[in-house]
């Protein structure tokens, strides 16, 4: 099966686990300003990762350009970001305002965790996490905005479980139950 591994991030969690992603179900791997969709239509599999900033997905403009050239392939999303995995209807809203209707529904979305490490932000991102901090009355939103690193390797391992399973009914042979490289 013809497949790629497609991201977009900023600070490098996204990057960790498309490469992750990509060792394990061996998925070639590109930032999406190396894949144009007009050079997809051979390939069957598109999972496209990004990681969210200031609420947008970064690679939303991406699947808005290419929406044509893959809306009929097979689609795995994954979004890094802080949203907590209880917080569901925080990661309905991301979903909703960054993956297009017509395909939202068919598509296999995951939510994984990120990091935010204030020192290794850019002046205008440290600013703005200030500035939020400062006008969100939630404790627990304001306790999300503290340093976390969530980027683990088994955050993947449902993801890839998926992934391996179309692989196995396409007869492609790939690493088996999920072992991560």
């Amino acid at each position: 099966m013809n497949a790629f591994i497609i991201y977009k991030g900023k600070y490098g969690a996204t990057h960790q686990y498309a490469k992750w992603l990509g060792a394990t179900v061996h998925y070639p791997v590109f930032r999406t300003d190396e894949v144009d969709g007009r050079n997809l239509s051979t390939h069957e599999c598109i999972v496209l990762g990004g990681s969210v900033y200031e609420g947008k997905w970064q690679s939303a403009k991406w699947l808005r350009e290419n929406l044509s050239y893959i809306k009929d392939k097979k689609i795995f999303i994954f979004i890094v970001c802080g949203t907590p995995a209880e917080n569901k209807d925080g990661q309905d809203e991301i979903a909703r305002r960054n993956i297009p209707a017509e395909i939202r529904n068919r598509c296999n979305i995951y939510f994984l965790r990120g990091r935010m490490i204030r020192k290794n932000l850019s002046w205008k991102d440290r600013l703005i996490m200030r500035l939020g901090a400062a006008f969100t009355k939630d404790p627990k939103e304001k306790e999300r905005m503290n340093d976390f690193d969530e980027v683990k390797r088994e955050s993947i391992l449902p993801l890839i479980n998926e992934i391996q399973k179309i692989q196995n009914q396409n007869n492609y042979k790939t690493t088996p139950n999920a072992t991560l490289v």
